[in-house]
């Protein structure tokens, strides 16, 4: 006889599935986003020059459902190293950086431990800053809810807004919480005052990628609904050129994450 467990995990992988094949569409996915260097120094900062593919990030944010068709989402995205295809973790001590965002669009569903939920994002802006002293910043909510931090001296290293993006989220029938995924394509524009920064490529990429897979553990829903936040949350952030249907390639990491997590989440031992 088929266990319950099993037979709700089938059905999240199913749920994965289906999100996945309705954000790829036609597109193709390239294994590595190519590479960029950053440079501190050139602009005050602390830390010496890194070369790599990915900017590995933890995700503080506060999504608001405020009707049974839209939401809000506001937060801050941490740097905590970088990645490169033969490095999964570059450590450059004493450089800061942290993005800072606020975002709004449509769902389809606003209980994600009862059942899936896909959402679109229509209005995203955001600022990158990169700050020293990082041993004394703090990233977090306070009781009111709102996400705030204590970095200080920052510089504007670079801004932008939405080319197109999406997410979903699954419910964890092990837990009684749930997944949260998501993916965006952003408009990078280098602040020129601190140009120097990025070292290359030169002229520096202006489309920005980010992907975001949220265990259970690191969710946490309002105590009276509507919502949640996402503490400590895993994601990353490369960088590329402007391609055909930005979207497209924004939900596919969403719809991926989600397949990956369950499938990884099924094959585990009992």
């Amino acid at each position: 006889m088929t266990s319950k467990p099993i037979i709700a995990a089938t059905r999240m992988f199913r749920a994965a599935a289906a999100l996945a094949i309705a954000a790829t569409g036609s597109a193709a996915l390239a294994a590595d986003p190519p590479s960029f260097t950053f440079d501190p120094g050139a602009v005050g900062l602390t830390g010496t020059s890194v070369t790599a593919n990915n900017i590995l990030i933890s995700d503080y944010s506060k999504v608001t459902f405020t009707s049974a068709t839209e939401f809000t989402e506001t937060g801050y995205l941490v740097m905590t190293g970088f990645q490169s295809a033969s490095d999964p973790n570059i450590a450059v001590p004493g450089l800061g950086m942290y993005v800072s965002f606020t975002a709004s669009g449509t769902t389809v569903g606003t209980d994600p431990a009862a059942s899936p939920t896909v959402a679109t994002f229509s209005q995203l802006s955001y600022t990158m800053y990169g700050y020293n002293d990082v041993g004394t910043a703090t990233f977090g909510f306070d009781a009111g809810g709102n996400a705030v931090e204590t970095a200080a001296n920052e510089i504007v290293l670079a801004t932008g807004s939405l080319l197109s993006g999406g997410g979903s989220t699954l419910p964890d029938a092990l837990t009684g919480k749930f997944y949260a995924f998501a993916g965006a394509s952003l408009g990078f524009v280098v602040d020129p005052t601190n140009a120097a920064f990025f070292a290359a490529p030169n002229p520096f990429y202006d489309v920005a990628l980010t992907t975001f897979a949220n265990t259970p553990d690191t969710i946490t829903p309002f105590a009276e609904g509507g919502g949640f936040f996402i503490t400590q949350g895993g994601g990353k952030i490369s960088f590329q050129a402007p391609v055909p249907e930005p979207g497209t390639y924004a939900l596919m990491f969403a719809g991926l994450a989600a397949v990956g997590y369950v499938t990884r989440r099924r094959r585990s031992p009992a």
